[in-house]
């Protein structure tokens, strides 16, 4: 690049540019434009404004020294006609880095105010959630408070409520004791029997043989489970129940169902009224001579062809019998299923068909020997004892629910 033309005016001196903050510490040379070239504008500056020449090199012995000599003695001849040109672009490129470094600087200071405002915003946004989750957490701790406490109470008034009325019970508030009855009732219902969804899927199992009977009557309706699924299924269906909170809750569910006792609105009912006629663990409730009469007064109210089914605890599973049926105390006894079907052939039935329902879980019954995992010696005891097994496993646990399937004769 060095070089002169004796005719020519000398270019006016290139003012040097300000030095880059944070630019590399060492002195650049023009080692650093051989081969792969540098990615520094300092560097780029530093050649242009210093109008540095690249060396002539060879290594190819003596005719790359002739080469060299040649290429040197050359350089000036070839660059004086070319000089004004190069000046020219040499003051465009360095003009072109200048702006190219003070975008260089308004890049990296836009950056950093981003950098600030984002970390900025990052801080005051943890901070507000940590705030605002302490406040949530106290919140939430003096609400649990407030409810533990509002348990307690009603508790404790109930306690006091069922106390009072225990003795004033034979002096009158008929009312406030059914109230309180009631109040118990609704409890066991929705501690021990399930809940709402559980009931109706155990009962959608029984609308294969209910589908295309005309009207159908649920004794002691409840909160209203069986009469749900029926509507869905476009099955005409009307409920009795003695509780007055439980028809209520049918009522707003839009469903019909009246307070009443059931063998009276049995008795009441004109003869062959219903199609099918249900009742879900109701039957438990009852002395035996009143479900004698029940069995009776459902043959009468129902169609030639109709359906009764009735469904309650197993009592044939010895965990059913003597743990899981006495959790409510409201229950008379548990029914039997033969005695059961036995007051149902005296008052008219035929054909009576028993579905067990529900079995124990497989983790709550008795383990299996795996006969495969036994040697050769000992199956034959292994099998013996799986046999015993079965037997004890299907008198301790069988199936938790049972129901009676039958039919008036047509």
């Amino acid at each position: 690049m060095k070089g002169s033309d004796p005719h020519r005016e000398p270019s006016p001196p290139i003012a040097p540019l300000p030095p880059i903050a944070g630019a590399g510490a060492s002195e650049p040379t023009i080692e650093r434009f051989l081969g792969d070239p540098t990615r520094s504008i300092e560097d780029w500056r530093w050649l242009w404004a210093g109008d540095e020449s690249f060396p002539i090199r060879s290594h190819r012995g003596f005719l790359g020294r002739l080469v060299v000599f040649l290429k040197r003695f050359a350089r000036p001849m070839v660059q004086a006609p070319q000089r004004d040109l190069w000046d020219r672009q040499r003051v465009f490129n360095l003009v072109l880095l200048e702006y190219l470094q003070r975008g260089e600087d308004v890049r990296k200071q836009v950056t950093e105010v981003h950098e600030h405002r984002i970390n900025h915003l990052d801080a005051v946004y943890r901070e507000g959630l940590n705030e605002i989750m302490q406040h949530n957490d106290a919140l939430f701790s003096r609400v649990d408070q407030k409810l533990d406490f509002l348990r307690r109470e009603t508790r404790t008034i109930w306690g006091r409520l069922g106390a009072a009325l225990a003795i004033a019970e034979k002096g009158g508030l008929p009312a406030v004791v059914k109230a309180q009855e009631e109040h118990v009732y609704v409890e066991l219902e929705r501690r021990y029997r399930g809940t709402e969804d559980e009931i109706a899927e155990r009962i959608s199992r029984f609308l294969p043989n209910l589908e295309g009977l005309s009207e159908v009557l649920d004794l002691g309706c409840g909160r209203g489970e069986a009469l749900a699924v029926l509507r869905g299924k476009g099955i005409a269906a009307r409920g009795i129940d003695l509780s007055a909170s439980m028809v209520a809750e049918c009522h707003r569910k839009g469903l019909t169902a009246e307070v009443g006792d059931l063998l009276e609105y049995l008795a009441a009912a004109p003869e062959g009224r219903f199609g099918g006629i249900v009742s879900f663990h109701v039957i438990e409730h009852l002395p035996p001579q009143i479900l004698d009469r029940l069995a009776r007064l459902a043959w009468r109210a129902l169609r030639p062809g109709g359906l009764l089914i009735l469904e309650t605890p197993n009592p044939l599973s010895l965990v059913v019998a003597a743990r899981n049926f006495w959790l409510d105390p409201t229950h008379q006894r548990p029914v039997h299923p033969e005695s059961l079907k036995l007051s149902l052939e005296l008052a008219g039935f035929d054909p009576i068909e028993r579905v067990d329902l529900r079995p124990f879980p497989e983790v709550e019954r008795l383990p299996e020997i795996r006969v495969e995992t036994v040697a050769a010696e000992q199956r034959a005891l292994a099998f013996e004892i799986n046999f015993l097994r079965d037997r004890v496993d299907d008198l301790l646990f069988g199936c938790q629910d049972y129901a009676i399937l039958a039919s008036k004769p047509a």
